[in-house]
């Protein structure tokens, strides 16, 4: 067979987190299409309103979609043909006429926690500086550490480990998903397990967004699809969708398949940490998405209005 000489053209930001999550797409894709010539596949990078805001809480500037915007901007016009996304920088709507067509292996969705002397989460002295740019992450830390003085902590990766090298901050948290993913993982200092800081929404997961109409890339795309993170992310977004959850709202939701099918935890935090309430569901894995739609029902009621104020 002839390999195909088309291009298929994927959009990613810059960062060296996203272009490695590029990378691993453009494997895959290789992988399962051998007909398609290695230079066939290009990656364009696209510069998103998330990655020129530097000065402030991403919360204060409009929250999730900053990261994606000018992304499906580019799908819509036909300048790229897939876009490749951290799902927890999606929001729960999509533009008309794009959809999320597939899902890779979802990779350790658990928090890490870094320190400049190693301790964990309890060996941090009272009144420490933790840095971190995440909500949920700054009202999770003040429910469990309210002595502990939390700030706002922009930058990719490798900026926040140099903030930390450099002392602005006692601690900070990360993601294990990336550090894995830019083949940092050793160092991961303290692993915070599920219980101790439930992740964020579709943590370690990433999502392949193309038109609704380009049946060549649905069909290009479709072998990816991890089933198993498709059935997870859907009943985990449907809980965000029913809190009308952003960037702007400390929520966490965390599900998986197991022996007795799928098992959602999630949680809604006040910002200041004085009060943290919980929600567990357990089903069939084809129900994810009802059984994230009822927690998240659950937790808005009992909440009440003015729970994130």
């Amino acid at each position: 067979m002839t390999a195909s000489r088309h291009s298929l053209r994927i959009g990613t930001r810059g960062s060296p987190l996203a272009l490695a999550q590029a990378a691993e797409t453009r494997a895959r894709l290789l992988a399962a299409h051998p007909d398609l010539a290695d230079d066939a596949i290009e990656t364009v990078v696209i510069r998103t309103t998330g990655d020129r805001i530097q000065d402030r809480a991403l919360s204060e500037a409009g929250g999730k979609g900053l990261f994606t915007l000018e992304i499906e901007q580019a799908l819509l016009a036909g300048d790229i043909d897939l876009a490749v996304h951290s799902m927890k920088d999606m929001p729960t709507a999509l533009p008309d006429g794009l959809v999320l067509a597939a899902f890779l292996p979802r990779e350790d969705p658990r928090d890490v926690l870094l320190t400049r002397d190693g301790c964990g989460l309890a060996g941090l002295h009272d009144g420490a500086v933790v840095g971190t740019a995440s909500l949920r992450r700054q009202a999770i830390l003040r429910h469990r550490r309210p002595d502990l003085k939390v700030m706002t902590f922009r930058g990719n990766v490798g900026t926040r480990l140099d903030k930390l090298a450099r002392g602005e901050v006692d601690a900070t948290l990360l993601a294990l998903a990336g550090l894995r993913r830019l083949g940092l993982a050793d160092k991961a200092q303290t692993i915070l397990e599920i219980d101790e800081m439930l992740p964020a929404v579709a943590q370690g997961a990433i999502g392949l967004e193309c038109r609704a109409g380009d049946a060549a890339t649905l069909a290009r795309l479709a072998p990816l699809d991890h089933r198993p993170t498709h059935l997870c992310v859907a009943a985990e977004r449907a809980l965000l969708a029913a809190l009308d959850g952003s960037c702007r709202t400390p929520i966490a939701g965390h599900a998986v398949i197991d022996a007795g099918g799928l098992h959602l935890q999630a949680l809604i935090v006040r910002p200041d940490g004085s009060e943290v309430i919980f929600a567990d569901r357990r089903g069939s894995a084809a129900d994810g998405v009802a059984l994230g739609t009822d927690a998240g029902a659950e937790l808005k009621v009992r909440g009440g209005a003015g729970f994130f104020g």
